[in-house]
């Protein structure tokens, strides 16, 4: 063991011999390494989210007055994450690697994943093979709703809505194509295909229903790029002097999907003499989403539908048991806000979902925001409260405050 130490230093030692390290000279830029030779760069980040959640239940059912009960709160470490990414013998092959500390980023032990914690959330590599043609290979997230893809450091509320929590496809390993060109003038199109193993992030069992995952997505960007990728990141820190639209369309097809949601959710099988018989259904998904900034204002909307292929989201096994049910239904998220001149912003969301009736009850749940900016979303303070309608169950309300910290 000592020698090995010894000799993971003496490797270490050679590498920063000839690598070039620069502290950052703004905050939330990260630490940077170059090359001597120009054939590397990594830039090494951290940020992790400290929350403080409140929850009520609201009784409507005796004299209608909505009185709170059921009081809960829970002070925990949202997400905590390393993130590494850069290029490695030239600038056309880059990487990306983050893997998530919390209890909450790599929960659910199970033996789908060695029964070990699920560490790892990206470990990808892409390599800008030809004109704007490029192609990712490893775990990362699908091209999925533009609300999942962005990431969870760069949101206008305190966390993602309700129809991403029950629709998206998440992360998955696979590989993935993209290209983006000009139609005219600023009209810019991107297409995106991705093909993975469909049973979601760190699976170590194999594929386990056989089928694969199928992404395609198309956006459209009629006014041209946002800066700094905007169309990606919530609010509008940047105040796009013009207005800026994109449009996105994802259609996913999961064939034979074992989890209840396809990449998330419990496995759905049947044990039979301990051998588990995992038993899957395709599982198709349709997302339409909207970003539009300007001077400020921002405007988001999406809309998710899955579905089974033939209809019907329970499974039952050979002796005709209910063995596990699928997440299937549609939902609508729309989300506003404003950003004023001292970097406040108050926002509203609306979401609404309608799960197929033998899955879960309809929600609508509205939402206001409050965040201070201090260093863009490297460093700020957010806090929103939410009422939740939920149909033949009790309404819910919640409030959250949130230190986001990223360097």
């Amino acid at each position: 063991m000592k020698k090995l130490v010894a000799l993971m230093f003496l490797v270490l030692g050679t590498q920063l011999g000839s690598t070039q390290v620069e502290l950052p000279t703004k905050f939330g830029k990260g630490i940077q390494a170059y090359g001597k030779d120009s054939t590397f760069y990594m830039k090494f980040g951290m940020r992790f989210q400290n929350l403080f959640s409140n929850e009520w239940a609201v009784d409507n059912e005796n004299d209608g007055t909505g009185e709170l009960i059921d009081y809960s709160s829970n002070f925990l470490i949202r997400r905590a994450r390393f993130k590494f990414d850069g290029y490695a013998y030239t600038p056309k092959l880059k990487y990306k690697f983050e893997m998530g500390l919390s209890n909450r980023d790599n929960g659910g032990v199970a033996s789908e994943f060695n029964n070990g914690p699920k560490f790892i959330l990206d470990a990808l590599i892409q390599y800008n093979f030809y004109k704007n043609f490029s192609i990712k290979v490893g775990q990362g997230k699908l091209p999925g709703n533009r609300e999942r893809v962005i990431s969870s450091g760069n949101l206008q509320f305190v966390d993602r809505s309700r129809v991403n929590s029950r629709f998206n496809i998440d992360r998955d390993f696979g590989i993935t194509l993209m290209n983006h060109h000009t139609i005219s003038g600023d009209f810019i199109m991107k297409e995106v295909f991705s093909l993975s193993q469909g049973e979601g992030r760190n699976i170590t069992a194999g594929n386990l229903g056989g089928g694969f995952d199928y992404t395609f997505r198309a956006e459209f960007l009629p006014w041209g790029n946002f800066k700094s990728k905007g169309d990606y990141s919530g609010s509008d820190l940047k105040r796009e002097p013009k207005p800026k639209l994109a449009i996105g369309v994802t259609y996913d097809i999961n064939d034979n999907a074992v989890r209840e949601r396809g990449q998330n959710g419990s496995f759905i099988f049947d044990e039979v003499e301990m051998t588990r018989n995992y038993l899957g259904k395709t599982l198709q998904t349709i997302f339409i989403d909207a970003m539009f900034k300007y001077k400020g204002f921002s405007l988001m909307g999406e809309f998710a539908d899955k579905q089974t292929s033939d209809g019907d989201p329970v499974v039952m096994n050979e002796l005709e048991e209910e063995i596990g049910t699928f997440y299937t239904g549609h939902g609508l998220n729309l989300s506003v806000g404003y950003l004023m001149k001292n970097n406040w912003e108050i926002a509203a969301r609306y979401t609404i979902i309608n799960p197929d009736e033998v899955v879960a009850n309809d929600e609508t749940e509205y939402t206001v925001g409050l965040s201070r900016f201090i260093v863009g979303h490297k460093l700020k303070v957010q806090t929103d409260i939410s009422y939740r309608d939920v149909t033949n169950s009790k309404n819910k309300l919640f409030w959250r405050v949130q230190v986001d910290l990223h360097f």
